[in-house]
């Protein structure tokens, strides 16, 4: 099977480093120099290249960004390169280039085949092509938590499928549980509330305000303060256009434009423009009539009724004592009118939603329970099976009378799910705790791993953990910074031994300062400073032959030219070779 591999890196102005290339074997490649070389920059600019967080502390001193590089091979399909080109990233003959850049202020940008990505992208793509692990992953692997996501992660679809149902369900009755808690605490404040509109809307109802009605009495109330001013008005202003009944002699100005217009009638054949006056003064006598005709009604119709004044007086004062209340006019006295009354209903039905959400709790901690039960069968399966792998790949890492076993436990609680007849909490995961066992030899009892490992037996641990995952959910490159710590002799051996046949199923790549290690990698890189303290381009090289010898003479002895240390580099390299 054809698998995305991280062919080489390119690491400039990343701490100690000042420019230098990573070249990467397909198999088992290791990482070798001097404490304080720059070893752990290859661990961290593999991070940062697959979204990991940038920090300006890692810029070197003096320049402007570090840039990390990375050049890998992806074959046809594979789901890194398809979700890498749905980026618009481009693959050359196969290849993706990935390249992530961090200022010395912090900023970060990243580049997926010559397109400018997010960072997130990265982090998705580190998904399906590296698992990453180091001391502080040891330190992760002892979190209860991070235990059972490791043996949900071996379990698969088996605990994956009733686990998503479990997530949806435990959301919904959250949120159920939230709002049935809001409405129940909050009762007092809802009841008030109702009071207050209930009251309201009954004060708007005993007035019957009308759209528009507070204009339309204003009017009418100005109009009958005024009465008598109009009608007077009116009077002398019908007299002044169609006369005075008491006034035969005066002069109206309906009688002088009727005159005028006499005058011309005679004469308008004589000239078509004195015509089109006569007919223009005809109109105005028509106009005249009209509005003394309109003035004579008004003066007639006018109602100077002071009781009427009054009602509509009281009636303003009736409206006016609403919008005081509800809003700057009728029209938003009805409007707050018709929100109120929603809400009136909203808050009238809390009784019966809260009989609703009830049942609908009951309901779902019931399925949950059901749902828990189902993912804890599933789990015990799957932890006797990854126990029992665990313990088989210890018996290759020198501790062949280590046994693994799981803890699957729940806690009392009253308030939680009832499974197999027991109410017991519950999380977002389900209602397990899940712990891992370690019984380093016979006759010890099974002890939690943070308590009964030595730093060296809870290496060995976490590299058995790491293969068994090879064998049923492999990435394509694995790699491990130190996680031999602690470890030495025929331990450090067996690692090496063990690691090399990972690196038959996927690129490893190992940081290390374990010799018996380094002999079993295909390709042994050397990092080291130059005299002024910096990783140059010649820092990062590939041992062959001689120099290789050299290396593993130092890692054993810390003498390169030591013929003891020499003989027992080449005993490991011969035997690592007879073992591959």
């Amino acid at each position: 099977m054809v698998v995305s591999v991280l062919e080489e890196m390119r690491i400039r102005s990343l701490g100690v480093i000042d420019d230098a290339v990573v070249e990467l074997s397909p198999g088992f490649t290791a990482v070798t120099g001097e404490t304080g070389a720059g070893k752990t920059m290859v661990v961290t600019s593999l991070g940062l290249l697959l979204g990991g967080r940038a920090d300006a502390a890692l810029v070197r001193i003096g320049a402007r960004n570090a840039v990390v590089e990375g050049r890998i091979a992806v074959p046809d399909g594979s789901p890194a390169g398809v979700r890498a080109e749905e980026a618009g990233a481009e693959l050359d003959e196969g290849t993706l280039l990935v390249s992530r850049t961090v200022s010395a202020e912090g900023r970060s940008r990243a580049h997926l085949g010559g397109r400018s990505v997010p960072v997130g992208l990265l982090a998705e793509l580190a998904d399906d092509l590296v698992a990453v692990h180091g001391q502080s992953d040891q330190q992760g692997l002892l979190k209860l938590s991070r235990q059972r996501q490791a043996l949900d992660r071996y379990a698969g679809y088996a605990v994956a499928v009733p686990l998503g149902t479990y997530a949806e369900a435990y959301k919904r009755l959250r949120a159920v549980t939230a709002e049935l808690e809001e409405i129940t605490t909050r009762a007092r404040e809802r009841a008030q509330e109702a009071d207050l509109l209930r009251f309201g809307l009954e004060e708007i109802a005993a007035v019957e305000p009308r759209a528009g009605e507070d204009t339309e009495l204003a009017e009418e109330a100005e109009r009958l303060g005024h009465a008598e001013a109009l009608a007077s008005a009116a009077a002398v202003a019908h007299a002044a256009l169609a006369g005075n009944p008491e006034d035969p002699e005066g002069v109206d100005a309906g009688t002088l434009v009727a005159g005028a217009q006499r005058a011309l009638e005679a004469v308008r054949a004589h000239d078509p423009a004195l015509a089109a006056l006569t007919d223009r003064i005809g109109e105005v006598g028509i106009l005249l009539r009209d509005v003394a005709g309109e003035l004579a009604g008004y003066a007639d119709d006018l109602d100077a009724d002071p009781l009427r004044l009054a009602a509509v007086e009281e009636r303003r004062a009736a409206l006016t004592a609403l919008t005081r209340k509800y809003g700057e006019d009728v029209a938003e006295v009805l409007a707050w009118a018709e929100r109120s009354a929603a809400r009136l209903t909203e808050l009238e039905g809390d009784d019966e939603r809260i009989g609703e959400l009830t049942a609908e709790r009951d309901s779902l901690r019931s399925e949950l329970g059901a749902l828990a039960q189902e993912l804890s069968e599933a789990r015990t399966e799957a932890a006797e099976r990854f126990a029992a792998a665990v313990t088989e790949e210890l018996a290759s890492l020198a501790m062949p009378h280590a046994r693994v076993s799981f803890d699957i436990r729940q806690t009392e609680d009253p308030e939680g799910v009832e499974v197999n007849g027991r109410t017991v909490a519950y999380g977002p995961a389900g209602v397990d705790e899940v712990e891992l066992l370690l019984a380093p030899h016979p006759g010890a009892p099974p002890r939690p791993i943070a308590k009964g490992a030595s730093g060296g037996e809870l290496s060995r641990v976490m590299l058995a953990v790491e293969v068994v995952f090879a064998g049923t959910d492999p990435v394509p490159t694995y790699l491990f910074d130190e996680v031999d710590a602690g470890v030495g002799g025929k331990a450090a051996v067996e690692i090496g031994r063990r690691l090399a046949r990972l690196a038959k199923k996927a690129q490893v790549v190992v940081v290390t300062h374990l010799p018996q290690v380094a002999a079993f990698a295909d390709r042994q890189l050397l990092v080291e400073k130059t005299d002024d303290g910096s990783v140059t381009r010649s820092g990062v090289k590939v041992l062959d032959g001689e120099d290789r010898v050299r290396e593993l003479s130092r890692m054993l002895a810390g003498q390169e030219d030591s013929e003891t240390a020499r003989a027992h580099a080449e005993e490991l390299l011969a035997a690592a070779r007879t073992d591959a």
